[in-house]
């Protein structure tokens, strides 16, 4: 039985306190633990400043380490790295420099080289550093996803045809997305659904339809695929489903 829970928060400050909270205690877990590395991927999204910030401000509380933890992308804008498009440009500037990050622990996906070439690279820099699952997987300790209006989740989005959505790649090139910028990176699904766990994070108004459909066994978004594909998906949520 495919497991998903949804928790929802008055105000998405709220929801990005609490999310960085439990993101801080899991990286505290695995500090314990001894892991060699933590990987994490990250996503952009609305949502992310305000959550970047948040995990910036508790982990100075908090004195966590992050010496054991690696950065990497769920997707990324083919943008330059400095572009107010990139998803790697809001984690730097709320993440990374307030958190003094060393850089060989940040795997940013090259937005300015073509999809094709920076997925290529991506696939392999992460393949490096994460484990790898029986089908060449890597096993990410935790993805951290948003939600469009569509339901779309990294850079995958409603209406791709099934050779894509089996896509084995662990990265893979988008072109002509239906939101811009047009061309991306996004992992695949069989790269989320490898991850140990999968949370998301759906902030902001015109959403309530889609996580509707997203949360329905059969649901077509593919929010509701990657919780199809997944043993449990947690969704942090703003609002609550009327």
């Amino acid at each position: 039985m495919k497991k998903l829970d949804l928790i929802s928060f008055a105000s998405a400050d709220e929801l990005a306190q609490a999310v960085a909270s439990a993101w801080l205690d899991e990286i505290e877990a695995a500090n314990r633990a001894g892991n060699r590395h933590c990987c994490m991927a990250l996503s952009g999204g609305r949502i992310a400043q305000k959550f970047f910030t948040a995990v910036a401000e508790q982990a100075g509380v908090r004195a966590v380490s992050f010496d054991r933890v690696h950065f990497f992308w769920a997707d990324e804008r083919c943008v330059p790295p400095d572009d107010a498009e990139s998803n790697f440009a809001i984690a730097r500037k709320f993440l990374f420099a307030p958190l003094k990050i060393a850089d060989v622990q940040i795997h940013r996906i090259r937005g300015e080289d073509s999809p094709e070439a920076a997925a290529k690279a991506a696939s392999a820099e992460i393949s490096k550093i994460a484990p790898l699952n029986e089908n060449g997987q890597p096993v990410l300790d935790l993805i951290l996803l948003g939600m469009g209006e569509n339901g779309h989740v990294a850079s995958l989005f409603p209406g791709e045809p099934d050779v894509l959505i089996s896509d084995r790649a662990i990265y893979r090139a988008v072109k002509n997305s239906p939101k811009p910028p047009p061309n991306r990176v996004t992992l695949g699904y069989a790269a989320i659904a490898a991850a140990k766990r999968v949370w998301v994070l759906v902030s902001g108004t015109g959403k309530e339809a889609a996580l509707r459909e997203s949360l329905i066994s059969k649901g077509r978004t593919p929010l509701a695929r990657v919780a199809q594909f997944k043993t449990h998906t947690i969704i942090f949520s703003d609002f609550l489903l009327s």
